[in-house]
């Protein structure tokens, strides 16, 4: 979404009052008090640079367009017959003194919270925006990541430490996808395309997996909102396989320093397997004894109606994501994360999220054989009930914002009946979700004799832009 600061300016009137109420609700911030804005101008301004010296290293962003707060910088190059991954870091605690103004707001904060004209950001845009975004030309402080890499994209091993760097362009998924499909791409490009598969393999030989479920996109075109499903270009899983290689390092440099904070997430218990199961065989689905479930998964087409139904029944299978930190030497009884079926940290977005400029500081601290900070340390305790917060109150604000746009598309159609496919359905209680084909909305459903995948025919019965509750039935 674009990265503006937060404003009524541009906000269908309709939905303003809805909007003010969920920031009320949420408590959501306006803006930086005035001890914070000026630390973070003195910080900007400090110029504080690391010895080592990696300008020379030709760093790109690939983010979506528009955007201004970039964490991540990459180069890849060969290696042999392996191959050698520089994934540059925004260094945010270069600027952050611990226990500061700057560091007791991001500590209420958490996380950036976007809307579709606005941004909440964790940290005041003098920094986020600017000083600590790797923005191209831009003389910038970052954690460096070094992977090296073999044929098949294994790692062989992983290194982090500070240095000074200089992006050389802002790049966007869409222009990266064009470039590669056109055969125009640089060869950093090549070998992120290249690693990104060899990666992608490596996550299923795993029994790892990620659902392509189409996500909601809210575009605004002056004050006129709208909504669309959006199908992830290859190249933004190619990339996020960096961050994943990045963060699973992070976890093993810390679990073997016993010291850290991995994000988790409760392996898959065989009953919400065998439950998979039922469910495909009602949608009949095809799912053979011998095939695992990220094979299965990864066989889905979302553009199938019963297929988008299996996936989204998917969805229920890991639950319980959170944080779990450990100290002096001890390391959490369950440290996996269960979708990746593997250790994993957060590391990656220090200007968007809290945890990142905490595991980056430990992993640089164990990298050079130094103690970890005492000020990471004294918080490392409480971060995981910070970072919950956090992440209960963004996807409320995610979930609050779609329901409110939702509302606004459909409120002049209040009694016409739509197309739509059934994603979720509780034969008890006759109610369920249903995802409309156009527009492209997600919402409750009631009626009777609905099944799981089935495409069907429903009427709007409400849409109140003022609360955001949109509801069908089938007919």
């Amino acid at each position: 979404m674009p990265a503006v600061q937060l404003s009524a300016r541009g906000v269908p009137e309709p939905i303003r009052a809805g909007l003010d109420d969920l920031h009320a609700r949420l408590e959501v911030p306006d803006g930086f008090p005035l001890d914070v804005a000026a630390e973070a101008r003195a910080a900007a301004s400090r110029g504080d640079l690391p010895e080592r010296d990696l300008t020379d290293v030709a760093f790109v962003t690939i983010d979506p367009p528009g955007s201004t707060d970039l964490d991540q910088a990459l180069y890849i190059e060969r290696d042999g017959e392996g191959y050698r991954v520089h994934y540059a870091i925004a260094d945010v605690a270069r600027f952050v003194m611990p226990g500061g103004a700057i560091d007791r707001e991001v500590h209420e904060r958490g996380l950036t919270l976007y809307a579709p004209n606005a941004r909440t950001p964790l940290h005041p845009p003098e920094l986020s925006e600017g000083a600590a975004s790797l923005l191209p030309g831009q003389l910038r402080p970052a954690l460096v990541w070094e992977h090296r890499l073999d044929a098949r994209g294994e790692a062989l091993s992983s290194t982090v430490a500070p240095a000074r760097v200089r992006s050389r362009e802002q790049l966007t998924y869409a222009g990266v996808q064009e470039a590669l499909d056109g055969g125009t791409a640089s060869e950093v490009l090549q070998l992120l395309a290249e690693v990104g598969r060899l990666r992608e393999l490596l996550e299923a030989e795993r029994g790892g997996v990620s659902l392509q479920i189409p996500e909601q996109e809210v575009h605004v075109v002056g004050d006129h909102w709208e909504l669309d499903f959006r199908a992830t270009l290859p190249v933004e899983g190619w990339n996020a396989q960096i961050s994943l290689l990045t963060g699973m390092a992070a976890a093993q440099i810390m679990l073997e320093g016993g010291i850290g904070i991995l994000r988790t997430l409760p392996p898959a218990r065989q009953y919400g397997i065998d439950k998979l199961r039922r469910v495909a065989k009602g949608l009949k689905i095809r799912w053979p004894g011998a095939v695992g479930y990220p094979e299965f998964v990864r066989s889905l087409d979302p553009a199938q109606p019963t297929h988008l139904a299996m996936l989204y029944a998917c969805t229920t299978l890991f639950r319980g994501a959170g944080y779990v930190a450990f100290d002096d030497g001890e390391t959490p009884e369950q440290p996996l994360h269960g979708a990746m079926n593997a250790a994993y940290a957060h590391a990656t977005a220090p200007l968007r999220r809290l945890v990142d400029r905490y595991v980056g500081e430990i992993c640089v601290a164990l990298c050079a054989g130094e103690p970890v900070p005492d000020w990471v340390r004294a918080e490392l305790e409480g971060l995981p009930k910070t970072m919950q917060r956090a992440t209960q109150r963004s996807n409320a604000y995610e979930r609050g914002l779609l329901d409110l746009v939702e509302a606004l598309v459909l409120a002049p159609h209040v009694g016409e009946s739509f197309e739509g496919v059934i994603t979720e359905w509780d034969a008890e209680d006759d109610r369920g979700e249903i995802q409309l084909t156009d527009p492209a909305v997600a919402a409750r459903v009631t009626g009777s004799a609905a099944d799981l995948g089935a495409e069907v025919v429903a009427e709007l019965v409400e849409a109140d832009v003022e609360t955001g509750k949109v509801s069908f039935r089938v007919r």
